[in-house]
């Protein structure tokens, strides 16, 4: 797949088959994705990839404790009781729920945004889920390593007709995502990538997300 076209395409996925992703093709995908760039090579990264019923377990339990009003770890977005993202970027996610619901058929009002988060914090019902985890005495900076290396695996699956949706929902309650799959403390998951073949007949695949355009977020100096 030429590589302008696989950036151009990219999409986040939120349908998935129930088929499970072969592992010879997860490790075929993480494997070429090792290859992003990091600081001073410093490669931060590790994965956990979970399936199955340990899978169904960390859904269950990100559900419970988001119903039991457990105060999230991290700092994610607005609806999570933490800081709002700034107005633009607030109004843009608004603006794509929105679609999304719309080409769904379903009434935008608050319990249909709630129904929808709640199919976020399942992870989509994807049939496998990519953990990116790093040991906490690195630095901020790593984090940028962190979405380059996301950013690799979703371009890499395409090649393998293989979707995916990078989701701060996986990783809302760290400590919980430890004692589920036995990471040490010293790890905390970064991210969490769901990933499987896409349904692409779901209403959900089909919505349109536009990009600022360029002029609108750019200043050139010196041209």
């Amino acid at each position: 797949m030429d590589i302008i076209e696989a950036i151009k395409n990219r999409r986040s996925i939120r349908a998935y088959k129930t088929d499970p992703v072969p592992r010879s093709v997860l490790e075929e995908i993480l494997t070429v994705a090792t290859h992003a760039p990091s600081s001073v090579n410093s490669q931060p990264w590790e994965f956990v990839i979970v399936t199955g019923e340990k899978l169904t377990e960390l859904r269950e339990k990100n559900l419970a404790m988001r119903d039991a009003g457990e105060r999230p770890e991290y700092v994610l977005y607005p609806g999570t009781g933490l800081p709002d993202l700034i107005a633009i970027n607030q109004e843009r996610s608004s603006r794509i729920t929105g679609r999304i619901l719309e080409a769904m058929g379903l009434h935008d009002d608050k319990e249909t945004r709630i129904a929808w988060a709640r199919r976020g914090l399942r992870f989509f019902n994807a049939p496998d889920l990519i953990y990116i985890f790093m040991d906490k005495k690195y630095t901020p900076s790593s984090f940028f390593d962190i979405g380059m290396m996301a950013h690799s695996i979703c371009v890499s699956a395409m090649n393998y007709g293989v979707g995916t949706i990078i989701s701060a929902q996986t990783v809302m309650y760290p400590r919980m995502i430890r004692n589920v799959l036995g990471i040490p403390e010293n790890k905390n998951p970064v991210i969490g990538i769901p990933i499987g073949y896409p349904d692409l007949a779901h209403p959900a695949n089909k919505t349109h997300i536009d990009r600022e355009p360029l002029e609108k977020i750019t200043t050139w100096r010196g041209f």
